[in-house]
This record gives structure tokens, C-alpha cells and sequence, in this order.
């Protein structure tokens, strides 16, 4: 197959996929979406090199999360620098009530265990591949995996012990996730 068109299939079938993740890495689309496209742009430029890699889709992943990594450097120091600079990214805002439900949680977490839980989850990296694109120990990947998604469960369980209820007596909810969500990738469609 032709380099142009074996990239283009490439693209085709993996720019979905990755665009999904790492905006529910940086909550910000936008941001997601540029730093995709240079990563993109950089394999196509070594795509003899990046097409021979065992995962070309993982080498893109990484380019762009590292790519989100420097923009977030750039805008602390522009908030060091000037306050009036700082803007903040919101994530549109989507149809289904699982999804907005799983986002805010996901939000709600520190960007570490954020990013652990979301490459593991959803990109489906061992604790290796997260601790090497994240250039982290594995001891501290397992450690946020594990904090990550109890914080996650706790932030998406209904409340465990409601105020006394007076007059009729609610029936009892049966699930501990609102919406029976059961993992992030059930709401997210991974």
C-alpha cells in the first residue's frame, strides 16, 4: 500500500478514537483537537519510522498528551506573568446525563488520577505504557489508578445516607452509580 494511503487509514481509524480521550484528558476539546492535529502532522512527517512502531496510534497519543503538556506549561506562566491571560476550557455540553454525569466527575478529579484513570480505562494501557507516557513510576500509576477510581465511584455513587425523609418513604434505589453506570467507558461508548 502507498504511504499516503496507508497513512490516511491511519488517520481515518484512529483520529476518532484519540480525539475522545484526550479531550476527556484535558476537558477541553479545542485544545484536544490542535494538539491531535500537530501529532498527526509530526507522524506524517517520520511516518516510515512511526508506521513500523508496534503502536503508531500509541507514539500519536503520546505526542499530543505531551503537546497538551506544554501548552499547560505555557499557560501557567502566562498566569504568572499576566492574570488577565488565563482563560479556562469547557467541554461542550452533550445530550446524554451519564455522559455529563461521568465529565463532572472526571473533572472533579485531580488531572493526575484523571489522566492515569482515562489512559487505563478507556485507551486500554497497561500500567507500563501509562507510566512511560506519562514519565511516572509504575508504584505511583498504580497508586493514582487506585485513588482515582475510588474518588470516581465516590463522585458517582447517589448519597449513601440521605436526610430523614418526612412523610412517604422514597423506594429504594437500586444501583450505587446514578444512571447504573458501572465503568466510564459504559457511558462513553469505548
Amino acid at each position: 500500500m502507498r504511504p499516503e494511503l496507508e497513512f490516511d487509514t491511519f488517520y481515518a481509524t484512529t483520529y476518532p478514537r484519540l480525539v475522545r480521550q484526550l479531550t476527556l484528558m484535558t476537558l477541553d476539546g479545542e485544545q484536544a483537537q490542535d494538539a491531535l492535529q500537530e501529532a498527526y502532522v509530526r507522524a506524517w512527517q517520520r511516518w516510515d519510522r512511526v508506521s513500523a512502531y508496534e503502536d503508531p496510534e500509541g507514539w500519536v497519543r503520546t505526542v499530543a498528551y505531551r503537546q497538551c503538556v506544554s501548552v499547560w506549561r505555557r499557560l501557567v506562566t502566562a498566569r504568572r506573568a499576566a492574570p488577565a491571560l488565563a482563560s479556562s476550557g469547557i467541554v461542550a455540553p452533550v445530550a446524554s446525563a451519564e455522559v455529563v454525569a461521568v465529565r463532572r466527575a472526571l473533572a472533579d478529579l485531580s488531572y493526575e488520577q484523571r489522566a492515569v484513570l482515562v489512559l487505563h480505562e478507556l485507551c486500554d494501557l497497561s500500567v507500563e505504557e501509562i507510566a512511560a507516557t506519562l514519565r511516572i513510576p509504575r508504584g505511583t500509576v498504580k497508586s493514582r489508578l487506585a485513588r482515582g477510581r475510588a474518588a470516581l465511584a465516590d463522585l458517582l455513587r447517589d448519597d449513601p445516607d440521605p436526610p430523614p425523609v418526612t412523610g412517604p418513604v422514597p423506594m429504594p434505589r437500586t444501583t450505587s452509580a446514578p444512571f447504573g453506570v458501572k465503568e466510564v467507558g459504559d457511558v462513553l461508548g469505548t
